[in-house]
C-alpha cells in the first residue's frame, strides 16, 4: 500500500519543520510549499491526498489558494485543513466559505494535528 501524501503550505520555516517532523514520523509522504501560489501549483502537479494550508502568506493567501484548489477538477475533492493563527469567528467562517474541510488554530498540539489528519485520510 502506498503512503498517503500530505502537502503542507506555510511561509513559516518553523511551522513547516514541525509539521513535517510529526507527519513524517507517522510514515506520511510530506510535500511542502512556501506560499499559496506555490501550494496550488504543487497540488496540481503532485496530487496530494490532503493539504494543510496556512492563511496569511505572501503572493497568495490560504483562502484564495483554497478557492483555487476547489475550482480545479484535479484538486476539487482533496481535503484542505486550514492551519493558522487566525482563530477569530470571521476568519473561521471565511475559511469554510473558501472551501476548507476543517480549521485548526495555532499553536496546535501533535495529537490535534494527527487526529484531524487521520480522520480525513481514513487511517
Amino acid at each position: 500500500m502506498s503512503r498517503k501524501r500530505i502537502l503542507i503550505v506555510d511561509d513559516s520555516a518553523t511551522s513547516l519543520l514541525w509539521q513535517r517532523m510529526i507527519l513524517g514520523a507517522e510514515e506520511y509522504e510530506v510535500l511542502t510549499a512556501k506560499d499559496g501560489r506555490e501550494g496550488v501549483a504543487t497540488a496540481l502537479a503532485e496530487r496530494p491526498d490532503l493539504v494543510l494550508m496556512d492563511v496569511v502568506m505572501p503572493n497568495m493567501g490560504g483562502f484564495e489558494a483554497c478557492r483555487a484548489l476547489r475550482t480545479n477538477d484535479a484538486t476539487a475533492r482533496v481535503p484542505v485543513i486550514m492551519v493558522t493563527t487566525k482563530g477569530g469567528a470571521q476568519s473561521v467562517e471565511e475559511g469554510y466559505q473558501s472551501g476548507c474541510n476543517d480549521y485548526i488554530t495555532k499553536p496546535m498540539d501533535k495529537l490535534e494535528l494527527l487526529t484531524k489528519v487521520k480522520s480525513f485520510l481514513g487511517n
